[in-house]
């Protein structure tokens, strides 16, 4: 069991936790996570949270592989006033933003949010380690080898699970150096990684748990899914399932998803599985 202190309200990850991820981006590679206007963004929002979602992720830019970065003020003016406005409205919801802008994790703390989700692991703004510490508040720290821009440009490992350990050591290592309490460590599916390098991490996904932090994942609808299975981001729900399950059975405690409810059962039957053995 893991306490996360989300700014003075503990969020207790006891069992595994379902990310729902909302994005106000019009370029994410997943057109149904895409939101525009208060409404739809609320509407969103809402049956998330009634589908099950304990944490709601709020991402501004597209991290998707060849995307081009977008600067700290035009995340901004994609992301406060969805954070605001979902923070008003669903006062309990734990939020969750998807930045790697120290200045932008710093507005949206204020304006409701109260976990720092980095794709960077504070590789990319060297202010942002600090700045989570100030904010107190829980950080996701992800491995990522290159940029989105150049990421998967013929990524290679030597011993892809022992790197990717040497990173989250370095960098929780530095996270505690610079005071920040609570951190989660994400694996990076698909950031610098082919897609056998994404089901040789899913494999010995089990391995990460020396790390003894909550592990989060992210392998919803991405294109490990749907190329495997010759089919498009669209009609890859079945196969996110599956792989949902192979990482809660190899120990996730956080799974980031674009579809809520299916997530929720999955985490239950594996649950029902586990107390049965």
């Amino acid at each position: 069991m893991f306490t996360l202190n989300c700014r003075g309200r503990l969020l207790v990850v006891d069992k595994p936790l379902v990310m729902g991820i909302i994005n106000t981006t019009p370029d994410s590679f997943y057109a149904g996570s895409r939101v525009s206007g208060e409404t739809q963004l609320l509407q969103q929002a809402e049956q998330m949270l009634k589908d099950g979602a304990a944490i709601l992720d709020i991402g501004g830019q597209s991290t998707r592989p060849g995307s081009a970065r977008i600067g700290a003020e035009e995340e901004l003016q994609r992301l406060i006033g969805a954070i605001s406005a979902i923070h008003r409205r669903f006062p309990e919801a734990y939020i969750s933003v998807d930045t790697y802008w120290s200045a932008v994790a710093k507005e949206a703390v204020a304006a409701g949010a109260c976990i720092v989700n980095d794709i960077s692991a504070g590789l990319f703004d060297s202010n942002m380690l600090s700045t989570v510490a100030q904010l107190n508040a829980p950080y996701i720290c992800m491995h990522i080898k290159g940029t989105p821009e150049t990421m998967q440009e013929n990524p290679v490992y030597e011993n892809l699970v022992r790197e990717v350990l040497d990173f989250f050591i370095e960098r929780i290592r530095l996270c505690r150096q610079a005071g920040i309490k609570d951190i989660i460590v994400d694996p990076g599916f698909g950031f610098g990684k082919t897609i056998r390098h994404n089901f040789e991490l899913l494999r010995q996904l089990s391995l990460l748990q020396v790390l003894e932090l909550p592990l989060m994942v992210g392998l919803s609808r991405k294109s490990t899914v749907w190329k495997t299975l010759g089919i498009t981001a669209d009609e890859a729900l079945n196969g996110t399932t599956v792989l949902h399950t192979i990482a809660l059975l190899n120990g996730t405690h956080i799974l980031r998803v674009h579809d809520v409810k299916e997530a929720v059962e999955a985490v239950k039957l594996v649950q029902a599985l586990k107390q049965a053995m």
